[in-house]
């Protein structure tokens, strides 16, 4: 007589996620805590950041609140920011230009309510955090994607601000420590890079 199989949602659900599934599934208890994002019904999982990045997350969203509340936007964390049902990213730092209407909208907030998607680039995620998330955002129609990467061994830090022209993100403005990134969309925006080190 055969065991039955055991149920295991990274196994039987691979290649089918949706946010409904998330919403039963995930967290995995028997998993450390990790970033849960979905691409095409690929369930993607990462560690948490690094000590240096949520660092910088955290100053960021300080260093850009004033500006952007001011100019009627909202400055979230990490938020389930869904393209579909079946793709969704979590990025470090989301400003939104509208607030969710909806229960639901607050749990798998829509692209369409997103002025401005940051992401610090982390060992693990390279490829996610400089092709596959900015592309996302892109064809999502976000109108700004930032990232920041923090070198800590070298104290580095760069920020890049790309804007959305057409079908893709061009680049708006690169600074690197000593130098101040200063533009005026989507709001107001006057910082160092250095500023995001711990």
């Amino acid at each position: 007589m055969a065991m039955p199989m055991e149920f295991d949602p990274l196994v039987d659900f691979a290649g089918s996620w949706t946010t409904q599934l998330a919403d039963r599934y995930l967290p995995l208890p028997e998993l450390p805590p990790v970033r849960y994002e979905c691409v095409d019904g690929r369930l993607v999982m990462t560690p948490a950041e690094v000590g240096s990045n949520s660092f910088g997350e955290m100053r960021l969203a300080r260093l850009l609140g004033p500006a952007a509340e001011a100019a009627g936007f909202y400055v979230y964390g990490q938020v389930n920011l869904t393209f579909g049902p079946q793709r969704w990213i979590q990025p470090d730092v989301t400003i939104l230009h509208t607030l969710p209407a909806t229960d639901e909208e607050d749990r798998w907030v829509p692209a369409r309510l997103c002025a401005l998607a940051v992401e610090f680039v982390s060992p693990g995620s390279r490829r996610q955090d400089f092709v596959d998330k900015p592309r996302r955002c892109a064809e999502g129609g976000v109108p700004y994607f930032m990232r920041v990467t923090i070198v800590r061994r070298l104290r580095s830090a760069a920020v890049e601000l790309f804007a959305l022209d057409g079908g893709g993100h061009v680049p708006v403005a690169k600074v690197v420590n000593g130098e101040r990134l200063r533009v005026d969309a989507p709001f107001p925006i006057d910082l160092d890079p250095a500023d995001l080190l711990p």
